[in-house]
């Protein structure tokens, strides 16, 4: 069993390599990203998606952006590594790992003494570290994830929080991986995920890819399967986590979590601790991103919406931190009552 590499450094070090994710199931094909506009659109077109996979990508593509401005004079620099990091961060709002691996990046640029090309080596290497760091942080989710899942885990799970969406083996899968790496049986029902179908294009994929058992399922039949006793736990990813626990991931979360709720079925939350904003009190707070409606009403051959109608098209919803059994982190399981706050810590009881 092996998970796919979304992300990393090009052989000569000088680009960002990327899997483009919006060919897949169809076609393996990796991208090279060497300037901000590049990064930025990559980002902004789901070319690399996924909370934890854009933050990495953001900071290395940050990286590479400055690599042309190397022989400037330092505060110079300076301010391209400001201006380039601005522009990468804001290219998608909810997601707070884009915005917290760029200002790490902005940080150690002045933080570091000497020339550009001093600070520019810096900050490959903590790029490197982030990329690292989140490898690690996965393989640490799957562990502490895995007591969830019993030999014959039937799982739920929607939208990609897989090795796609990150430097590693993903969130939402990582116990999934490990269970399969150890032995157990293990199957997944993927959420197909409208409307740009993440769940049966890249879920689907990598998880085939990696031998294990998956089946895909629209979106509308995911109560009914956990009627009929066909689902032991729901497992989904995070782009952000208020300070209260509320959690906004991929649109269609919300009442996933409302069916798991009702069916008695244990409904977890995934995701690494820079996924947690304790500066935003609760989801309200949290900007929901708003993308085009020909994603909805154009995304096939045919339009499948009038084209005077509006289009409703939210990439994000907020699940109530009520509706969460528990957190699977870096850090530990996390349950009931959620508080985080800016110190790096939790309210929740470990368990």
């Amino acid at each position: 069993m092996s998970a796919v590499e979304s992300v990393r450094w090009s052989a000569d070090g000088s680009a960002v390599d990327i899997i483009d994710q919006r060919l897949l199931p169809g076609t393996l094909v990796r991208r090279a990203l060497r300037t901000a506009d590049e990064v930025c659109e990559a980002i902004r077109t789901l070319a690399v998606r996924g909370a934890p996979a854009i933050g990495v990508t953001g900071a290395m593509g940050l990286v590479v952006a400055l690599a042309p401005h190397v022989d400037e004079e330092r505060e110079r620099f300076l301010a391209h590594a400001d201006e380039l990091g601005e522009r990468i961060a804001r290219v998608r709002p909810t997601a707070v790992n884009l915005s917290w691996a760029v200002g790490r990046i902005r940080r150690r640029a002045r933080e570091t003494t000497g020339d550009a090309r001093v600070v520019l080596e810096a900050l490959r290497r903590e790029a490197t570290s982030i990329l690292d760091e989140d490898r690690e942080m996965c393989r640490r989710i799957g562990e502490h994830g895995l007591a969830l899942l019993g030999d014959g885990a039937r799982v739920l799970t929607h939208c990609n929080a897989g090795a796609l969406a990150t430097g590693g083996i993903g969130t939402a899968l990582a116990p999934v991986y490990l269970a399969a790496e150890r032995g157990r049986r293990v199957a997944v029902f993927a959420d197909e995920t409208r409307p740009l179908l993440q769940g049966s294009r890249l879920t689907a994929w990598e998880l085939a890819q990696a031998g294990i058992d998956v089946t895909v399922l629209a979106d509308n039949m995911a109560a009914s399967l956990m009627r009929e006793g066909s689902v032991d736990l729901v497992i989904v990813g995070a782009d952000r986590i208020a300070a209260n626990g509320d959690v906004a991931n991929k649109i269609g979360t919300y009442p996933l979590a409302l069916a798991a709720r009702h069916h008695g079925i244990p409904f977890y939350v995934a995701a690494p601790w820079s996924t947690v904003d304790p500066a935003t009190p609760t989801g309200d707070a949290i900007e929901i991103e708003h993308r085009s409606g020909d994603e909805l009403g154009r995304g096939s051959e045919a339009p499948v919406s009038p084209r005077d109608v509006a289009v409703y098209n939210p990439a994000f919803d907020v699940t109530p931190a009520a509706l969460v059994t528990a957190f699977v982190t870096d850090r530990g399981v996390l349950r009931p009552p959620y508080r985080f706050d800016d110190a790096g810590h939790a309210g929740g009881s470990p368990g």
